[in-house]
């Protein structure tokens, strides 16, 4: 008569943790490749991806980072040093932007960023005006609004904005910031069958709002190319002084 062994807890439990945790990179379509990605390159992977977002602001944060979240709250990472090391990326992000702005000059730095695809001069321009409006508190308000976020380092560096100051609004705001999103990720870490359910949404949402970005920096390349060829055409129609 053979005699039947129960597993033991923990080991029952390990395996529980590491279903749910593998559950989360199975989600289909773009968010579910996003995830497979950050599944794959881990924490560090993170870092690196919001040093890249603040440097090219179309990859979002806003999808970065709660999917970071999801996966620590899945127990795929370690939460803690998701939102760590998440802030060091952002920083470092924005102080090459800061030392561009500052060893570089606003125009030359802008003129040289702004040929990288999806990236348009206004935003910088737009960046330098909410920063001579609004002073240093910009550059911590300025983490919480898109697009600002990412550029208000560079007139930050070009006015050289003292390097210590600019270092505390950014690591605390970039922080503050990144806790959220990457905490409201968290909270669905063990709910793997609630986020499933809104797989399809989440993948329309970021389809669009790639869509948005394409679409609305192809409008604005080809109104300032015409805003060129018009300038151009003035140009050449006035008469040559004598």
């Amino acid at each position: 008569m053979t005699t039947a062994v129960a597993a033991p807890a923990h080991t029952m439990t390990v395996a529980a943790g590491d279903s749910s945790g593998s559950s989360g990179s199975d989600l289909g379509g773009l968010s579910g490749l996003v995830l497979q990605l950050i599944d794959a390159l881990g924490e560090w992977g993170v870092a690196l991806m919001l040093f890249v977002e603040t440097v090219f602001p179309p990859i979002p944060s806003e999808v970065i980072l709660p999917l970071a979240g999801f996966l620590a709250g899945a127990g795929r990472m370690n939460l803690l040093l998701v939102l760590v090391l998440a802030t060091l990326g952002s920083y470092l992000g924005a102080l090459v932007l800061y030392v561009l702005g500052a060893k570089i000059g606003f125009e030359r730095t802008t003129r040289w960023l702004g040929k990288l695809p999806l990236v348009d001069e206004d935003d910088f321009r737009k960046a330098a005006d909410w920063f001579h409006r609004h002073g240093k508190s910009a550059v911590f308000f300025g983490r919480f609004v898109p697009i600002v976020r990412s550029l208000i380092s560079l007139p930050a560096g070009a006015d050289r904005m003292h390097l210590g100051t600019f270092s505390v609004f950014t690591i605390i705001a970039s922080g503050i910031w990144n806790s959220a999103l990457v905490l409201l990720g968290a909270a669905f870490g063990n709910q793997y069958e609630r986020v499933e359910q809104y797989t399809e949404w989440i993948d329309r949402v970021l389809y669009v709002a790639i869509a948005v970005v394409v679409v609305t920096f192809v409008v604005r390349r080809v109104r300032r190319a015409r805003t060129d060829r018009a300038a151009r055409g003035r140009r050449r129609a006035e008469p040559a002084e004598d």
